[in-house]
């Protein structure tokens, strides 16, 4: 599997976004896939997915949306939203000379996604959706908004970092009762600070803008999710997800002329990709993209 190498590109307001670029050993000349992950997360969500897709022969960017992983923190709160981030993005890939791409993105990412889609709608050649679409369920926003940036602060060690994670995402992954799997969990999610401590991998005021008012109507995603519809669109849900319904990834399938729709049993929100259903779709996704 292809190892990878750290970069970074720094913004206009001079926050820096790092990201992990993937080189296959074997170029195939195929489009360049870019990974991106959702709300509390980083790049390390990509570490399986991103060297498979790389030993296909494909270029691999997987991003630290800022605020997360190895980014920059960013002031003020306001710059934590989609559509500064899909500007890092755009910026990102001008300095890499990246003219189109395969995008991977995971809840927030798919709304990064969707977005990048709308705004330079040529650099795109298809996209993958991971448990997200233009209606959000609401009892998946307000799990979300219970617990994102409201952690307690830094633990005392890897194992409280794994019984943490696993008290927010347990339900999402039932089958998953090993210890192994939460701290692998944890090590992706969570970063150890120079005192042996460890922490969530994210500013805390990432939630600042996710909050909205009390009674505020959510946005209409869905002329979001048409400017995608120039390109083939593979949407991955989970079987128990709280997030994105089974009745909008249908409806998402009817109003999208090139859309594949795949569902993961046994996983909520939000599939690893690693799953063998989610994982064997990527794969023949990809193989039909030059």
């Amino acid at each position: 599997m292809s190892g990878f190498t750290q970069h970074f590109h720094t913004a206009p307001d001079g926050i820096k976004t790092a990201f992990r670029h993937y080189e296959p050993d074997q170029p195939s000349g195929a489009l360049p896939v870019v990974c991106l992950h959702g709300l509390t997360r980083n790049s390390k969500d990509f570490e399986d997915v991103a060297p498979r897709i790389a030993a296909s022969g494909r270029r691999v960017i997987a991003i630290d949306v800022r605020g997360r992983g190895l980014s920059d923190r960013g002031t003020p709160p306001e710059s934590y939203s989609p559509q500064v981030y899909v500007e890092d993005l755009f910026g990102l890939l001008d300095q890499e000379g990246i003219e189109r791409f395969v995008a991977v993105g995971t809840s927030m990412g798919g709304i990064m996604t969707m977005i990048a889609a709308a705004m330079r709608p040529d650099m795109l050649a298809g996209a993958v959706l991971n448990d997200i679409g233009p209606e959000l369920d609401p009892a998946g926003l307000n799990r979300i908004a219970g617990y994102v940036g409201r952690a307690k602060g830094p633990m005392d060690s890897w194992q409280e970092a794994a019984a943490a994670v696993r008290a927010v995402n347990g339900e999402a992954f039932p089958d998953e009762t090993g210890e192994e799997f939460w701290l692998a969990f944890a090590r992706r999610t969570c970063r150890e600070l120079p005192n042996g401590r460890v922490e969530l991998d994210y500013d805390p005021q990432i939630a600042a803008p996710f909050r909205e008012p009390e009674g505020a109507a959510p946005p209409d995603m869905w002329p979001l999710f048409d400017a995608l519809s120039l390109v083939p669109v593979l949407g991955i849900r989970g079987e128990i997800s709280d997030l994105l319904s089974r009745e909008v990834l249908t409806r998402m399938a009817d109003r999208h002329p090139r859309f594949t729709a795949v569902e993961v049993p046994r996983v909520g929100h939000a599939p690893l990709l690693t799953e063998a259903p989610a994982r064997d779709a990527i794969d023949a996704f990809l193989r039909d993209i030059d």
